[in-house]
């Protein structure tokens, strides 16, 4: 099933694709794809039914604008770091004097929930904030039930299902504060995601093929199966003495090919369109749009 969420007749309703562009809409209780994933069992069983219920109230998706299938965050967006090998090496001499060895366990590192903007929406833009943006296709995992410390083998029952994430950074701000990259991944409405929600049981992961396109020309172009960690490593780490919650997602990395890496680099400019794909989940298109991010801040880049 791929869940999404949109506003209809001015309020947030979250609705299930059938076929090839209808939608059929859940009770209105559900605003969130959150409370679908929090009813557990019960709740995927009665949108399973409404699914194939004849008489359900039902929309065109053609021409629909689409919101972020997760709105409701009850803390900053989990993300993993280098967990492409070719993504980690790529980066090898361009981290302005902040080199690391290869890791041996994931690294993870969050972004602020007001990062977050549908699969059209456009991504936020500001060269008085960064000089340097840069696009990074991801696959993301959505929880499907909490934990703490979750052995190897039980990984893959605390996931919910899949969607796709454009991790926009701005590499100069990675770079002042530090190299850690709380700073450099929180910029105001500069992540999409979506574009719905697939159910783990319609993804084969490692077969998935992650793409970016910059104004039509492909930037990234990997399969999952090349993450250096897979994904029940990475939930075994993240759990590891730490609550995960049902309806939190994880961003699993970002493969070769980002702009920074680049001779000479390629960073995002105003009027650039994004495109984000996986194959069994759908696309983000997203345009670079100018947007007063700066406002009266005195802090020059």
């Amino acid at each position: 099933m791929k869940f999404f969420r949109l506003s209809h007749r001015n309020e947030i309703r979250v609705g299930l694709v059938r076929g090839e562009s209808e939608g059929v809409l859940l009770p209105a209780q559900h605003s969130d794809v959150v409370d679908v994933i929090e009813g557990g069992k019960d709740a995927l069983a009665a949108a399973k039914k409404l699914l194939d219920a004849r008489d359900a109230e039902t929309i065109s998706l053609a021409g629909t604008r689409l919101l972020s299938p997760i709105g409701r965050f009850r803390r900053d967006v989990l993300c993993t770091g280098w967990n492409y090998w070719d993504h980690f090496e790529e980066g090898i001499g361009r981290r302005e004097g902040q080199e690391v060895e290869r890791p041996t366990a994931p690294t993870f590192f969050t972004r602020s929930p007001s990062t977050v903007i549908g699969p059209t929406d456009p991504i936020a833009f500001d060269t008085g904030i960064s000089k340097k943006w840069d696009y990074e296709a991801e696959i993301v995992a959505v929880f499907g039930k909490t934990g703490r410390s979750i052995p190897h083998s039980e990984a893959m029952d605390h996931v919910f299902g899949y969607c796709l994430a454009n991790d926009v950074s701005q590499r100069d701000l990675q770079r002042r504060h530090g190299g850690q990259w709380l700073k450099g991944k929180s910029i105001d409405k500069t992540m999409p995601i979506g574009p719905w929600i697939v159910t783990a049981d319609e993804i084969d992961l490692p077969k998935v093929r992650l793409q970016c396109v910059l104004n039509g020309e492909i930037m990234q172009d990997k399969t999952a199966d090349l993450m250096a960690f897979p994904l029940t490593e990475l939930i075994a780490e993240l759990s590891f003495g730490m609550t995960v919650n049902a309806g939190e997602i994880l961003l699993t990395g970002t493969p070769a090919g980002v702009g920074n890496a680049r001779t000479p680099p390629v960073f995002l400019n105003e009027g650039d369109r994004v495109e984000i794909l996986g194959s069994g989940l759908g696309a983000l298109t997203n345009i670079m749009t100018k947007q007063d991010l700066l406002g009266r801040s005195d802090i020059v880049i």
